[in-house]
């Protein structure tokens, strides 16, 4: 599906047929459905507007289901709503009228214009004419975001009752000429277990060498080591896993036209041929303390 204007549903949910593997994967940036309402409020073109998705991330990921885990994805874009991040991350200087005082207006990421209403796609470009109304984010809020995350919860919660433990991949890509710093090092994935705190160690490393064994180039925690979703829910010491994947944009899409490239569906084999691969390491590995609880 390429993106579309007027009314959709928010997000869906991909069932398998059953589930057999303990995972959920969420693909939380790829929503490429654009209310006509930020149509008429933005500043930017319908390409420019784009440039916060994670593009066609949620067709990459296609394949889990197959695998038997649910696949969660948003149809409405980054750039309207961020479930990414708290609640109510909020940038005062966007809003007409004073913000609800249990509004967190410090965050580094408010600061940088990606909160949850965001103010800007990538390369700082700005999104809105004007102010919008108050009522208008909180609306996004409660219609949007809230149902999501219960969404997600229910899907965390119901694997982790079937199999006593889960692993959540929440799937995103990123920009093809990040590097790592201090290098010339451009990433094909990027791992983030927020340094070891979201998931166990031997998890990210089996992510790590599996990539490595198809022939990609993969490191982790840096420069991207999970968002809000990856903390919030990764729980290792009650059997609740969350990795965070980045993949780089230029080995599938060209990221001036966003046309996909041919090695789109060798990218999306691949990737299934990955997840078959952490869904044996984890099946192999359910028994060990380091998985089930820390």
């Amino acid at each position: 599906m390429d993106w579309v204007t007027g009314e959709f549903e928010h997000f869906e949910v991909r069932e398998p047929v059953e589930q057999t593997i303990p995972f959920v994967f969420n693909s939380p940036h790829s929503g490429r459905c654009y209310p006509l309402s930020l149509l008429a409020e933005t500043r930017l073109d319908s390409m420019a507007i784009r440039r916060s998705e994670d593009h066609y991330v949620d067709e990459l990921f296609a394949g889990v289901t197959e695998l038997g885990a649910p696949l969660l994805l948003a149809h409405f874009p980054r750039a309207y709503l961020d479930v990414n991040r708290e609640p109510y991350e909020l940038d005062p200087r966007m809003f007409d009228g004073p913000l609800p005082p249990y509004v967190n207006i410090g965050s580094m990421r408010v600061a940088g214009g990606l909160g949850t209403i965001p103010r800007i796609v990538a390369e700082n470009m700005e999104i809105y004419r004007r102010r919008l109304p108050v009522e208008e984010a909180l609306l996004r809020i409660e219609t949007i975001y809230k149902p999501y995350h219960t969404c997600l919860r229910r899907l965390i919660a119901r694997t982790h009752a079937r199999f006593g433990f889960g692993v959540l991949v929440d799937c995103h890509s990123m920009p093809g000429n990040i590097r790592l710093s201090g290098s010339d090092i451009r990433p094909d994935f990027i791992i983030g277990d927020r340094y070891g705190t979201s998931a166990s160690t031997e998890l990210s490393r089996a992510a790590l060498h599996f990539l490595e064994d198809l022939g990609f180039s993969a490191v982790r925690n840096k420069p991207y080591a999970g968002g809000f979703i990856t903390e919030h829910y990764g729980r290792p010491v009650r059997g609740l896993h969350a990795l965070q994947i980045e993949i780089n944009r230029s080995l599938y899409v060209d990221e001036m036209t966003l046309a996909k490239r041919p090695e789109f569906e060798l990218l999306a084999a691949a990737l299934s041929a990955f997840m078959r691969r952490m869904a044996e390491f984890v099946e192999d590995f359910a028994g060990d303390t380091a998985l089930a609880a820390e």
